[in-house]
C-alpha cells in the first residue's frame, strides 16, 4: 500500500531534523546515503556546516566518526562562522552557539579583537567573558568591548528598570502606614483584619475602630539598601544583572544605594553608580573568595539597621574565615537589618553553591536562594515591607535545595 504524502512529508522532515542534530556520520544508519551533504538541500548543508565547526571535533584513530571540522584560532574563520550562524539561527540560538564556542574552543583570545566582536551578538554571557579579559585587554579593543557591555546593559535595564521602580515605590507607600488615611489611601484589607474583634454578626459587618492606610512619603531617604557582589568565575551573570540593578535602585530618592563588589579584596563602585557600565568595568571577574571581609566593610555602611537591607549576592564558597561570616550576618539580622542572600541573580538555572553554608544560615533564619531577574523587583518589594522573605522564597519554589 502506497504510504500517504502527508506521512511520507512528516517522515522526511524527521529524518532532516535527526541528520542536522546527529551530522554526516549518522547519514548512513538513517538510510539518507553516505557523505557530508547527504540527505540535505543546499540551505541544510550550509546549517550543518555551521554546527559542524563547533560541536565536531578533528578526527583521529581514538575519534572515530568524528568529522575534521572546526573554527580553528583563525579570526577570520571565526567572523565568517559568526555571521553564517546569525544568518541561519534566531538569537537567542546564536547567543548559546557563541557561548559554546567560547567554551569548546577556547576562543577567548580572539574576543580581546575589535573587529571580531563587533560581529558577536551581544548577551549577559558574553558580558561576563569580557569582564573576565579586562585586565589583559588591550586599549584598542576596549572601547568596542564597552559598546558592547553598554548594548547589554541597555536592554536589561529595559528589561527590568520600570517594573524595580514600580515594586520599590509602592513598597514604600505601603510601609509608610497611617491610621488616619484619606479615603483613597485606605489598605481595605488589613484593616479588616486589625478590626476582625468589631464584627458585627446581626449586621454581617466589621465596623472598624481605626482605619490602616498607605502613606505617602515625602521626599527623603526611606531606606538604605547594600549590594555585597562576589565576582568569581561563577557568578558572572549575577554581577551584570545586579550591577544594573544597583543603578536602576540608585535612581530612587527614597533610597540609600551601596555596591560593593569583592573577591578577596573588597571594592566600593557606590560613586560610579550612575553608570552601569562604569560599574562592570570597575569589577574583576574570578580569584579567591573573602565573604567574610565583605560583610565587614558592609557592616560599616549601616547607620540605622531597622531601615537597612543588605543584599549578599553570593554562591558562599568561603575562603575567609566562616564561622565568622555567619557570626556577622548573625549579627546584623539581629539588629534588626534585612539580611538577604542570593546565591545567584540569573536567568543560568540551579547554581552551585556551598549547601553547607546556605543550611548554616537557614538555621540563623537567614534565608538563602536563588533568584531570577523578572522576579527580583517583587523579592525588593516584601524586604521593604518588612515581610517574611524566606516564606515568599518557599512560596515561590526559590528556596535552596
Amino acid at each position: 500500500m502506497t504510504e500517504p504524502p502527508r506521512r511520507r512529508a512528516e517522515d522526511t522532515e524527521r529524518l532532516r531534523r535527526w541528520r542536522l542534530l546527529l551530522g554526516a556520520p549518522a547519514a548512513p544508519g538513517l538510510g539518507l546515503g553516505a557523505g557530508s551533504g547527504a540527505g540535505l538541500s543546499q540551505s541544510d548543508q550550509a546549517v550543518d556546516a555551521a554546527l559542524a565547526a563547533l560541536y565536531e571535533g578533528g578526527q583521529d584513530s581514538g575519534e572515530r566518526g568524528r568529522r575534521s571540522a572546526g573554527l580553528g584560532a583563525s579570526a577570520p574563520k571565526v567572523a565568517r562562522w559568526l555571521g553564517d550562524i546569525r544568518t541561519y539561527f534566531p538569537s537567542t540560538v546564536v547567543q548559546v552557539m557563541q557561548r559554546d564556542a567560547v567554551e569548546r574552543l577556547n576562543l577567548r583570545q580572539l574576543l580581546l579583537e575589535p573587529e571580531l566582536l563587533e560581529s558577536i551578538e551581544p548577551d549577559v554571557h558574553l558580558v561576563g567573558t569580557l569582564l573576565s579579559l579586562n585586565r589583559i585587554m588591550p586599549e584598542t579593543t576596549k572601547a568596542t568591548a564597552r559598546h558592547v557591555v553598554a548594548t547589554v546593559v541597555a536592554e536589561v535595564e529595559r528589561r527590568i528598570a520600570n517594573r524595580t521602580r514600580a515594586a520599590v515605590s509602592g513598597a514604600l507607600n505601603r510601609a509608610a502606614r497611617s491610621r488616619r488615611p484619606k479615603l483613597r489611601d485606605i489598605d481595605w484589607n488589613r484593616t479588616i483584619a486589625a478590626n476582625l474583634s468589631r464584627y458585627l454578626p446581626e449586621h454581617r459587618t466589621v465596623v472598624p475602630e481605626r482605619l490602616v492606610g498607605y502613606g505617602r512619603r515625602q521626599q527623603v531617604v526611606a531606606r538604605d539598601v547594600i549590594l555585597a557582589i562576589d565576582q568569581s568565575g561563577s557568578m558572572a551573570s549575577s554581577v551584570v544583572y545586579a550591577s544594573v540593578f544597583g543603578a536602576v535602585l540608585a535612581s530612587i530618592r527614597a533610597l540609600k544605594t551601596s555596591l560593593v563588589v569583592f573577591d578577596t579584596a573588597v571594592v566600593d563602585l557606590t560613586e560610579k553608580l550612575q553608570d552601569p557600565v562604569d560599574v562592570l568595568f570597575g569589577t574583576q571577574l574570578g580569584g579567591g573568595t573573602d565573604i567574610n571581609k565583605a560583610i565587614a566593610y558592609s557592616q560599616t555602611l549601616i547607620t540605622r539597621p531597622r531601615d537597612s537591607m543588605f543584599v549578599l549576592i553570593s554562591d558562599l564558597i568561603e575562603g575567609g574565615v566562616r564561622e565568622q561570616m555567619l557570626s556577622r550576618l548573625a549579627t546584623l539580622d539581629a539588629a534588626g537589618v534585612q539580611v538577604v542572600v542570593l546565591l545567584a541573580l540569573s536567568d543560568d538555572g540551579a547554581p552551585v553553591f556551598d549547601s553547607g553554608n546556605a543550611a548554616a544560615l537557614a538555621g540563623l533564619g537567614i534565608p538563602a536562594f536563588a533568584c531570577t531577574p523578572d522576579v527580583f523587583p517583587d523579592l525588593l518589594a516584601v524586604a521593604i515591607e518588612g515581610g517574611d522573605v524566606g516564606a515568599w522564597a518557599h512560596r515561590n519554589d526559590l528556596a535552596a535545595r
